[in-house]
């Protein structure tokens, strides 16, 4: 029999499993449920998902895997209000890039009979600098060689977890097996610092005197720079920061002394220094 899926939260994340599950119709079936109707709508409208349910509760009554792609900041309501109507042995999967207080929600809300497995999508290559958001921005093949990393807690049953790998086997990614404090770890570095580095080169630059003017010559650099900003809520970013504070910590201050180390460069005028500190990022990045 096919595994019934129900994803809530039609965004970018969301839809894009939607998307890339349809293919697979002999093998899954999708609802899609999100708090706006008229997303919902739509996204069935584009074969995102077989069927849409509105009733929150409803949605999730007899689904195998129940896919929470959520900002961090609206999971625990939406547990609060499915816990109750889970099935038997159902999986619950949520997409947040940091799991630290949601592995503690879900140890809250969910019945012993229902598993927790947090999921951390990477995109594929093809779309690492699509910098739209929504359902307007969801891909069939959004994931396609990319990696998902997959934690579940202590003693979470081998079948639950191989459900979970099987569906990023479908979407055409790569499972890394890791567990929450790890993942947390890599997220703090690669999810977490870009985006506060962006909110930090533009607090330091707007604040300068002429940036009325200055502003109108920011081009490609300044863009790239800065767009890590743009796919998050900033009340949404401010909590997955706060939950990974001591991980995000540590990554700041080596930030702020590589900073240093260019500002040094400068100040003693260490042409040679500086000319390896640049190379050495820019080989880095290749």
């Amino acid at each position: 029999m096919p595994v019934k899926i129900t994803i809530i939260g039609l965004g970018q994340i969301g839809a894009s499993i939607g998307l890339a599950l349809a293919a697979h119709k002999d093998r899954v079936v999708t609802v899609g449920h999100d708090k706006e109707y008229s997303i919902e709508q739509r996204a069935k409208k584009l074969g995102v998902v077989n069927e849409t349910n509105h009733n929150l509760p409803s949605s999730v009554e007899n689904a195998d895997l129940v896919i929470l792609a959520l900002p961090v900041n609206e999971i625990r309501e939406i547990l609060g209000h499915i816990a109750q109507d889970l099935r038997k042995d159902a999986v619950v999967v949520e997409t947040s890039p940091v799991k630290a207080e949601v592995t503690k929600w879900m140890q809250e809300a969910l019945p012993e009979t229902a598993h927790y497995v947090g999921v951390v999508p990477a995109i594929g290559a093809a779309y690492l600098d699509l910098t739209a958001s929504g359902l307007d921005s969801a891909k069939a093949d959004l994931f396609e060689k990319g990696v998902f990393l997959v934690s579940a807690p202590s003693g979470t049953p081998g079948e639950a977890v191989k459900l979970v790998t099987d569906l990023v086997s479908l979407l055409g990614s790569t499972s890394i097996l890791t567990d929450f404090i790890e993942s947390d770890g890599l997220m703090a570095s690669s999810y977490l610092l870009p985006r506060l580095a962006s909110a930090a080169l533009l607090n330091g630059t707007m604040s300068q005197p002429g940036w009325n003017e200055a502003k109108k010559s920011a081009s490609r650099g300044y863009f790239a720079a800065t767009s890590a900003l743009l796919d998050n809520s900033m009340d949404g970013l401010a909590m997955l920061t706060e939950q990974n504070r001591s991980n995000v910590i540590h990554h700041l201050n080596a930030m702020i002394n590589s900073l240093l180390d260019l500002r040094d460069d400068l100040e003693h005028e260490e042409h040679d220094s500086l000319v390896k500190h640049l190379m050495s990022a820019k080989e880095g990045r290749e």
